[in-house]
């Protein structure tokens, strides 16, 4: 069986629902049990005045003995009271059940005190309250008898019940009411919240410019209409990379593509010579490394993106191996220079490879003589510098220098998809750095910094 979805509607409601019934089990048990003992006290208030009523008619003589004074229509004073003189019986009410009886002869001769007898005033199931009262004797000292005086506690009980019953009913009308009432509030406080949500993703697929805004809202949701912004600002930058990233590649893709279309087709029309053949497929060969070359890059740019593990490396190890591998693909290619302090940075060694690896690249390509990696650092910045002394990079490709797919001059011989500097940048961005060209210095000289170590 499907559980039913966990809502926040419902889980507040919920919740009030639970506050709700604790605080009423508090004030229903605080008030049954001040109403039972106010009940009680009731109780007690009729006994003592009724034992002391009959006790105004009980005199005392100094024989000892007790004179009972029978007022006219005494029958309301004689209902539920004994009278004894020492702890011999003198007046008892008619018709008493036997336990009753036995309980009041034992409270004969007592002090002041209260007590309770499981049954009723007619003998049967029920509850009943005694209450002694001394009578002093005539000299002042002592006591000559004693007025025991009785109760029902049935009505009392009664009460008592009843009002327990109307409480508690009372107390789950109440929390229904309340239970009701929250899930319809809660509702009606968070529509603006469902429809700012569902704004948010319609606006999300269709990359629409809309944002919701801070101004004239709530606190609660400026914060939460600050947040969707923000989030809404964060995916169409996405969606404006992937569309940009998307048109590079098919870009790229398509010269090395019809390329091998092309020589393809070109094999197929006629017989070729062995030399012919061998040249086509050295240029299909080439197509192929160069799309592998271009789906490679964007696709560690792609993985690298907002993945980036912490670590650091040393300088200048970290360049002298880039050197030394640069130097075993190309034997003839320029000596690289490493100069600079020893220093950490504060990324790891693969990704800093990753972003000076097309800067050496480009260097070794135009670089007459010299290729210098050259490092400086502050206290928590350091700058590697990698520069060439070939022609520079001309004046009118400066602001497209970082352009995914541009080159300065696409026949100038060299191999490349135009994406090395753009992904060199944008890792270094990612890691908290920067990759620009630098102004001075003969050629081209670019600046990479990155956190220190």
């Amino acid at each position: 069986m499907r559980r039913p979805r966990r809502t926040l509607r419902g889980r507040l409601a919920l919740m009030a629902l639970i506050t709700g019934a604790v605080w009423v089990a508090v004030l229903t048990a605080v008030f049954n049990l001040a109403l039972d003992k106010r009940l009680h006290e009731q109780a007690d208030d009729v006994l003592r005045t009724r034992a002391e009523a009959v006790a105004t008619t009980v005199e005392a003589r100094t024989d000892g003995r007790l004179v009972v004074h029978e007022p006219a229509q005494d029958q309301a004073l004689d209902s539920g009271v004994w009278i004894y003189q020492g702890r011999r019986i003198k007046e008892r009410p008619p018709g008493a059940p036997a336990a009753l009886q036995r309980r009041a002869d034992q409270l004969a001769g007592r002090h002041e005190v209260f007590t309770d007898v499981s049954v009723g005033a007619d003998g049967g199931p029920g509850a009943t309250r005694l209450y002694a009262l001394p009578v002093p004797a005539a000299s002042g000292s002592g006591q000559a008898g004693t007025v025991v005086a009785s109760v029902s506690l049935d009505p009392y009980r009664s009460t008592a019940d009843t009002a327990l019953a109307g409480s508690l009913t009372l107390a789950v009308l109440l929390l229904a009411t309340v239970y009701l009432l929250t899930r319809l509030v809660v509702r009606r406080a968070l529509r603006p919240v469902a429809e700012m949500s569902d704004q948010a993703t319609r606006w999300s697929e269709a990359g629409a410019p809309e944002r919701f805004g801070a101004a004239g809202r709530p606190a609660e949701l400026a914060a939460f209409a600050t947040s969707l912004d923000a989030l809404l600002d964060r995916l169409a930058a996405v969606l404006r990379h992937e569309q940009h990233q998307a048109a590079a590649l098919s870009h790229e893709l398509r010269t090395p593509l019809a390329r091998i279309i092309a020589e393809t087709e070109w094999l197929a029309r006629r017989p070729r010579t062995a030399a012919e053949q061998d040249l086509s497929h050295g240029t299909i060969a080439r197509s192929a490394a160069t799309m592998r070359q271009i789906c490679d890059v964007l696709l560690s740019e792609a993985r690298t993106r907002g993945t980036l593990t912490p670590g650091s490396c040393r300088f200048p190890a970290l360049a002298e191996e880039l050197a030394r591998r640069l130097a075993a693909d190309h034997p003839g290619a320029p000596a690289v220079a490493v100069t600079g302090d020893p220093v950490t940075v504060g990324v790891p060694a693969a990704v800093a490879e990753q972003i000076l690896r097309p800067l050496l690249e480009n260097a070794r390509r135009y670089a007459t003589h010299t290729v210098t990696l050259h490092c400086t650092a502050d206290a928590d910045r350091v700058t590697l510098y990698v520069g060439d002394d070939g022609p520079g990079v001309p004046e009118e490709f400066r602001g497209a220098l970082f352009e995914p797919g541009r080159r300065a001059d696409p026949g100038d011989g060299h191999d490349g998809a135009g994406l090395g500097l753009a992904l060199a940048r944008r890792l270094a961005r990612a890691a908290g750095g920067d990759l620009m060209l630098a102004a001075a210095g003969p050629g081209a000289r670019f600046a990479v910094t990155l956190p220190a170590g």
